[in-house]
């Protein structure tokens, strides 16, 4: 393929990357501990966590993890937000020869019970505020090993301990939990794994660049998640690509060990897990916030100290600049605000730019692409509305139904080829047969226009996902769970227009029993579906549109354009 937009990049960009200078993604995080062991990985409330200790904790962790006699290559859940604990466990498991399998803190008992099952996963590590969903469900799942976390584990003797009891008993954010120990399962406080762990010797992982890294949940036309299966080779890829992009804006820093990126997006989605781990691979440190959405103490985060990298997604961004403290940041130090997850919109850019001077680069990637696909050049000084040019490495193709690349300018399925993009779905061959063409692109669902420069820009989406603040989130799924609420006959589910998440869920109701109420359809779904997945609005009809078959038509339901 003629790759004509490579005479875009900006000066000094690669052309390609080379993974295989790794043995495994293992081995990329063990060099970065040991040649930055004194500098500083992370800070979460004003508590700081060196490499030295990352180290330290991770090893002493997946000593413990072998400890158990979990086999080669086997799941082991994550179940954490954004606290220190993450970064230990992901490693731990890594270094162990394990397979990460990232949980969304907030899923109910039934989207739980689906991903423990799909991946097999036969440990977990979970907050404990979280344990009492685990609780509904762990009799049904291969669960065996359940690691639980305190959020002051890891923030220091005193300070940690108070953290930890004023959630449970002040802020009393821990619902009373008891899980089953029948069975051989084993529950352990995560201190004390660390604790055993590091009387332990950590075995070397046998992995490879081809050995699965994580299992990443997304979102699926059947309904049910699935499992993105995403190798060491897939990840060392995304970090070297996105290191060689983001390199040109850097350069004022200087040494990049003193960077400092903003994690405030959740590290179980891919988008910060990949920016977590080219932070790593910077030997930079992260600032962790356990919770973006108290925007006060987020800004206030902000003016501690000067930072560097701010990935987002657009309602995150429009949510700050709606804060009266957020133009008193200090933002001479900021080079890279980075967008993803959603579309960007012009009006957020403008207000971004006018407020810090840093313009927002977007870029578009999936968890099947370790979040990289293309980007804006970040030497950008404005907004595009585009999603900018391939990564080094990377092929996008703009193709037809059947497979036959279009011309420049045409609208088609966006398709992309690359080293950071996944071998399969796990367990899937139906829709890996359907994931990709026959010349090795994985079709993404969306509709793009590639131009000139090979700079593309996306239409609109083959499929009817629903873009969340940046989550996904697939109306099959959300009309199988609506459609099991006593007194519905059927529903559908669209995406509208929002504000504040870039789309809101809208679902439509014909009423089985027509007593029912949107109270209690609205009880309903916030018992059985994650916060993001919850419809914003109700709307009752006698019928719904139909193809002749009995297929809802929800294009038919979209407002008119």
């Amino acid at each position: 393929m003629d790759r004509f937009w490579l005479q875009n990049y900006p000066a000094g960009v690669p052309h390609e990357i080379h993974p295989e200078q790794f043995e495994s993604l293992t081995q990329l995080l063990e060099e970065s501990f040991r040649k930055n062991a004194a500098r500083p990985f992370s800070v979460c409330m004003e508590r700081w966590m060196s490499y030295g200790q990352l180290d330290q904790l991770s090893g002493a962790f997946g000593a413990w993890l072998q400890g158990r006699g979990l086999e080669p290559g086997a799941r082991v859940a994550i179940m954490l937000p954004n606290v220190p604990q993450f970064g230990v466990t992901m490693a731990g498991i890594l270094r162990a020869g394990y397979t990460c399998v990232n949980v969304n803190p907030l899923y109910t008992a039934r989207e739980l019970e689906h991903q423990l099952k799909d991946s097999g996963a036969t440990a977990i590590v979970i907050l404990e505020n979280f344990a009492h969903v685990l609780q509904e469900v762990i009799a049904k799942t291969p669960v065996q090993h359940v690691v639980i976390a305190s959020m002051g584990d890891l923030l220091g003797a005193v300070y940690g301990r108070w953290i930890t009891f004023a959630v449970r008993n002040l802020a009393r954010m821990v619902p009373p939990f008891t899980l089953p120990l029948g069975a051989g399962r084993s529950v352990t406080p995560f201190n004390d794994a660390i604790a055993q762990g590091s009387r332990q010797k950590l075995a070397p992982s046998r992995a490879t660049l081809d050995s699965i890294a994580f299992l990443q949940y997304t979102g699926g036309t059947t309904g049910l998640s699935k499992g993105a299966v995403l190798t060491h080779r897939n990840i060392v890829a995304a970090v070297l690509q996105s290191e060689a992009w983001f390199t040109p804006a850097l350069a004022r820093v200087g040494d990049v060990s003193k960077i400092n990126c903003i994690a405030a997006l959740p590290l179980y989605h891919i988008f910060a897990l990949t920016l977590c781990l080219l932070a790593v691979r910077w030997g930079a440190h992260l600032t962790l916030v356990p919770n973006p959405r108290d925007f006060g103490k987020f800004v206030k985060l902000l003016r501690k100290r000067p930072f560097h990298v701010l990935p987002g997604v657009n309602t995150l961004f429009n949510a700050l600049l709606q804060q009266p403290e957020f133009k008193s940041v200090d933002f001479s130090g900021l080079c890279v605000t980075q967008a993803g997850g959603m579309a960007a919109s012009q009006g957020t850019a403008r207000a971004w730019l006018e407020a810090t001077g840093c313009p927002m680069i977007e870029g578009w990637g999936m968890s099947e692409t370790c979040a990289i696909g293309t980007n804006n050049p970040v030497t950008n000084k404005e907004f595009t509305g585009t999603i900018g040019l391939p990564l080094p490495g990377i092929e996008i193709a703009i193709k037809d139904d059947e497979g036959h690349s279009l011309p420049l300018g045409e609208s088609g399925e966006i398709c992309i080829k690359g080293p950071q993009v996944m071998p399969g779905y796990y367990h899937q061959p139906a829709e890996n047969e359907k994931a990709f063409t026959a010349d090795g692109f994985m079709r993404t669902g969306d509709i793009g226009i590639m131009d000139e420069r090979g700079y593309s820009r996306i239409v609109d989406r083959k499929k009817d996902m629903i873009i969340v603040s940046g989550f996904n989130v697939f109306p099959n799924e959300l009309e199988n769970v609506i459609s099991m609420c006593p007194g519905v006959l059927e529903c559908a589910a669209i995406g509208v227009p929002d504000e504040k998440t870039g789309e809101a869920i809208k679902i439509f109701v014909v009423r089985k029993n027509p007593t029912l109420t949107e109270q209690e359809l609205a009880q309903y779904c916030h018992a059985n579906l994650t916060g993001y997945k919850r419809p914003k609005l109700i709307e009752f009809r006698d019928d719904l549109p139909k193809t002749n078959v009995g297929k809802i038509l929800r294009r038919e339901l979209r407002p008119k354009t």
